[in-house]
């Protein structure tokens, strides 16, 4: 059965065996992680065919929903959304009627996990990819979601939707992509889950030099590849929104604000300009989620009133310094 149940209360990183002997955090592997394709062993590419869960609180399920809206995929995979505050049982379904996914038929996430593996004994995570047919979790690898999306499921792009991984810039967007994963997604963690000092300082020297390094890099270009959006500028994006709404407090990543970069801030609020982004960005469930979840020390549930969410409205300078965008998204 899933670990949620086994326990029979918030998984917490030692449960999921997340924290090494020094206090550093290591996340857990993904299970399952059978890619998409046409070959023997590959998931098959069908419209209709699955159900991607997500919750608005999880950087790593947003980015999906992000390159799904960019792509014209929305019709074409399905999206069942949880809670933002996991529970004692994990991910819930409070937000459906009568609390209860409408495809599925789960109450919580871990339930399809224990249908699909009852050997699993990680966290149900989101994303996570159900095949509605064989009813059964087919993956959670977040690390390669996007770029299936961006690939394989080409046959079922919009018309004029963007090249958000192409080929002449592949090894140059994995390498990148490998280190805002490490250094920035994760590093946030890294700081906010250590258990010892030095882990804590560690991940946090780690993040702010990268965040040093990426302010520089986008004060040459408009996004991180030059003049067009790729897989690395929604990675990125993604922890930008919630590092002055939750990491800054709850994660002790408080050396400056996303508003202190004055490059980092202003492509944060272009990319949030474009439809795509700002739909799937919701600042009340990131707050909710890790300030109410078990993120932070909050015994008593009080949710901030800040930071205002509004100036991701204002006005952005990227089109003073690199011209006005190109392409339409």
């Amino acid at each position: 059965m899933a670990i949620e149940e086994k326990f029979g209360k918030v998984v917490t990183s030692e449960d999921a065996h997340e924290v090494s002997k020094t206090g550093a955090f290591v996340r857990q592997d993904n299970y399952f992680i059978s890619p998409f394709g046409d070959r023997e062993g590959e998931l098959p590419v069908e419209a209709g065919r699955y159900r991607l869960i997500w919750t608005p609180l999880c950087p790593w399920a947003t980015r999906q929903v992000i390159a799904l809206k960019l792509l014209g995929l929305e019709d074409v995979v399905s999206i069942g959304t949880v809670s933002p505050i996991r529970t004692d049982k994990g991910w819930e379904f409070a937000l459906d009627e009568g609390g209860v996914d409408p495809v599925l038929k789960i109450q919580f996430l871990p339930e399809i996990y224990a249908e699909t593996a009852p050997e699993y004994e990680g966290r149900a995570t989101v994303p996570t990819i159900v095949d509605v047919k064989t009813r059964k979790v087919v993956n959670n690898d977040y690390h390669h979601l996007t770029n299936y999306w961006e690939t394989v499921w080409k046959l079922f792009h919009k018309e004029g939707a963007p090249d958000l991984y192409p080929e002449e810039l592949r090894t140059e967007i994995d390498a990148l992509n490998a280190i805002i994963f490490h250094d920035v997604n994760n590093g946030v963690y890294k700081a906010g889950f250590a258990q010892s000092q030095e882990e804590y300082e560690k991940a946090y020297d780690v993040l702010f030099e990268r965040l040093d390094w990426l302010e520089e890099r986008l004060s040459k270009n408009r996004y991180l590849f030059g003049d067009q959006i790729t897989d690395s500028d929604i990675r990125l994006y993604v922890t930008l929104t919630r590092f002055d709404a939750a990491y800054y407090f709850c994660f002790k990543t408080n050396r400056n604000r996303l508003t202190d970069f004055d490059n980092l801030w202003n492509y944060a609020k272009d990319l949030y300009s474009i439809p795509a982004f700002k739909e799937a960005t919701d600042f009340d469930s990131i707050k909710k989620g890790y300030l109410l979840g078990n993120h932070a020390h909050n015994p008593y549930n009080i949710l901030p009133l800040g930071p205002d969410i509004s100036i991701w409205k204002e006005a952005h300078n990227r089109d003073e310094k690199f011209g006005t965008r190109k392409l339409n998204y």
